[in-house]
């Protein structure tokens, strides 16, 4: 992309530089030389990044919390484990949710099961939300825990594997 004093000059576009000299639309079909005499700079597009894991392009976020003290004040800045082991948790409690009447209800009322079903489908979001949890504590480093995000070509990625929905 072409830039004049840092800013990003679109094509199609007229553009004025700092003496006030105003440049047509077509700039974009000025010869490399013509740019550059007049003022501008060709930049690179800067390298895509997943921002899930990534703050810029090779600079990994954090894996693990980060504890730091200022005088009596303490701040821990959460790495992706931590964030992710919440999200997981959020997640859980989404798919458990709509069945929790059921189980209220089972404490409350004697006459009234909760279906096998539902007890069956309960225990597996707690098993999947204790394995994702697992696995993402276990991820050795950066690149073991964004191959928790990749699927597999018939089947759920490691961080999404919950069972069917009742």
């Amino acid at each position: 992309m072409w830039t004049y004093q840092g800013k990003h000059i679109r094509e199609g576009k007229s553009w004025t530089n700092a003496d006030g000299i105003q440049h047509p639309l077509n700039w974009a079909q000025w010869s490399g030389l013509e740019k550059t005499a007049a003022g501008l700079i060709w930049q690179d597009d800067p390298v895509p990044f997943d921002n899930r894991f990534f703050s810029g392009p090779n600079n990994p976020k954090l894996l693990d919390d980060v504890e730091t003290v200022d005088g009596d004040e303490k701040t821990v800045a959460l790495g992706l484990k931590s964030q992710w082991k919440a999200i997981i948790k959020d997640q859980a409690q989404g798919l458990l949710n709509p069945t929790d009447w059921m189980v209220i209800k089972s404490s409350e009322i004697d006459s009234y099961s909760v279906p096998s079903v539902i007890l069956t489908y309960r225990a597996a979001v707690r098993s999947a939300s204790n394995t994702i949890e697992a696995s993402i504590a276990g991820a050795a480093d950066h690149a073991a825990f964004v191959a928790l995000f990749d699927a597999p070509e018939n089947g759920a990625a490691p961080i999404a594997d919950w069972p069917d929905e009742v």
